[in-house]
């Protein structure tokens, strides 16, 4: 316990009907990296929310530097030197980038713009942040206002430093950035708790592994003594080797079945024109870096953006998409990549959430009945394994992967042709993303077209039958068969087209 910075003893943290930790310790040390692991309802939300004085435990102590301290307003926890940046960007887009730098920092009211603007340049060029102190933060790219809520974090000159998924909305230039930092601090004896689902960041700059599970602590391990396949292992509570088998990608001549969907020169108001076209029952996906137009092109191809040209047909017949609801007519769902703002109605329960797509389809008029909507909404949180406590409970309450599970039961439900979904497995833990997985395997069995997107290559080549990459918005390769490797991947997005 040399060195100890924060002791968790003992943590129980109760909700109606739900125990949320049982008896967790955690520790952290001076100047180490400590990933906390563990799949979405494990407990790593409620203890960072504990420790960041959002929750009160309900039993246990914490202690800072052998100090006994009770944390009871996340203000409380910033003044003791514990500051987090969430997952979800908690700043304010309409305000600028000093602003939500220095936000509940002024003095008796008065606001000192032209000092903080220039604290907030110096952060930004010494972080390396494409970002000027005076621009609104609404305008900066989602990649950049993750590194101005990080800046703000670091600025306060914390002791102990939550990351909870800070690179999900990074490109790996701008991880790479972040662990520079990450290491800067861990140099200077800042304790840092990194919250993640990308396995392999763990294991390139964490110095320790806590693993929770239901709630309940599993262990406490030294990076270099939990290869990957144990982690995985105790994360999930079973022996599992699927990361690498869950399926060899299929190498079928897809040629002779039926194209479902064809796009020529399709184009949006943020999507270059493309040519794109999936089989029945094909898998596809679109992969290259953060702002390549993986995501522009299929909101385009769903109508979510306004369409500005291009032909579409349907099963070989020409048709009109310049709307959700017209694609939706058409047969195709879509799971967009942003699910608290585009997925997500975080104030209704889970049922209603569940229904809100096979609704709009009936039309308003037309209101399903209650008990035709809780039928449903059961047989879903069955079929796909939802954890919450009743079909009416408010979906927001709900684990990511949770949530996740709410919005592909929502789509399900309609019986779709076409299914496009978009980092479906972003920042959720990797027993949901496995279930993910199978699943789009599953539907395409049965006849479903997916078109699958996610910032992990290794995931994509292990659903995926053909890979369509992307480079500054434009198509500039296509792989299939014996190309479709990582190292093709990279070499295509680089330049070289294949």
């Amino acid at each position: 316990m040399e060195n100890c910075l924060l002791k968790m003893r003992h943590i129980e943290k109760r909700f109606p009907g739900v125990l949320a930790l049982n008896n967790v310790d955690f520790t952290l040390r001076k100047g180490e990296i400590h990933a906390l692991m563990g799949e979405n309802g494990a407990g790593k939300s409620t203890l960072i929310k504990i420790l960041t004085g959002v929750y009160q435990m309900d039993a246990g102590e914490i202690s800072i530097e052998d100090t006994a301290v009770s944390i009871r307003s996340p203000e409380d926890a910033q003044n003791k030197g514990i500051s987090t940046v969430y997952q979800e960007i908690t700043l304010c887009p309409n305000l600028t980038v000093a602003e939500n730098m220095f936000i509940g920092r002024g003095n008796g009211g008065w606001v000192r713009h032209k000092e903080y603007e220039k604290r907030a340049d110096e952060i930004l060029k010494q972080l390396g942040i494409p970002a000027r102190s005076s621009q609104q933060l609404g305008s900066c790219s989602l990649a950049v206002q993750q590194m101005v809520a990080i800046a703000r974090a670091v600025d306060q000159k914390c002791k102990v430093l939550i990351l909870d998924e800070p690179t999900s909305s990074l490109d790996d230039k701008e991880v790479n950035m972040l662990f520079d930092l990450m290491r800067d601090l861990k140099s200077k004896g800042v304790g840092i708790i990194f919250v993640t689902h990308f396995l392999e960041q763990v294991y390139e700059v964490s110095d320790r592994i806590t693993v929770l599970r239901n709630g309940e602590l599993v262990g406490e391990y030294l990076v270099e003594e939990l290869p990957q396949v144990e982690l995985v292992s105790k994360m999930i509570g079973k022996e599992l080797d699927e990361l690498s088998t869950l399926k060899e990608c299929d190498e079928e001549d897809l040629s002779q079945r039926e194209v479902f969907y064809e796009a020529k020169s399709l184009s949006s108001s943020d999507a270059e024109p493309f040519d794109f076209f999936i089989h029945k029952g094909e898998v596809n996906g679109f992969t290259g870096l953060l702002g390549s137009g993986r995501s522009e092109s299929v909101r385009a191809i769903f109508g979510a953006d306004k369409v500005t040209g291009g032909d579409v047909t349907i099963k070989g017949k020409h048709a009109k998409i310049t709307r959700p609801i017209d694609a939706m007519k058409h047969g195709i769902g879509y799971l967009a990549e942003d699910r608290k703002r585009d997925g997500i109605i975080a104030e209704l329960s889970v049922r209603e959430n569940i229904m809100l797509a096979l609704q709009v389809m009936n039309g308003f008029f037309r209101p399903i009945s209650r008990s035709e909507s809780e039928a449903f909404a059961d047989e879903y949180i069955k079929v796909l394994n939802i954890k919450t406590a009743s079909r009416e409970t408010p979906v927001g309450s709900l684990s990511g992967g949770n949530q996740q599970k709410v919005i592909l039961a929502r789509w399900l439900l309609t019986h779709p042709d076409y299914l496009i979904l978009d980092e479906p497995t972003r920042g959720i833990d990797v027993g949901t993303k496995l279930e993910i997985q199978k699943l789009v395997l599953k539907l395409a069995e049965e006849g479903v077209s997916v078109t699958f997107i996610s910032s992990e290559v290794e995931e994509m080549l292990r659903t995926c039958s053909r890979l369509i990459v992307m480079r500054d918005r434009h198509i500039v390769g296509e792989l299939k068969g014996k190309d479709l490797n990582q190292a093709q991947v990279m070499k295509t997005i680089a330049g070289g087209e294949a």
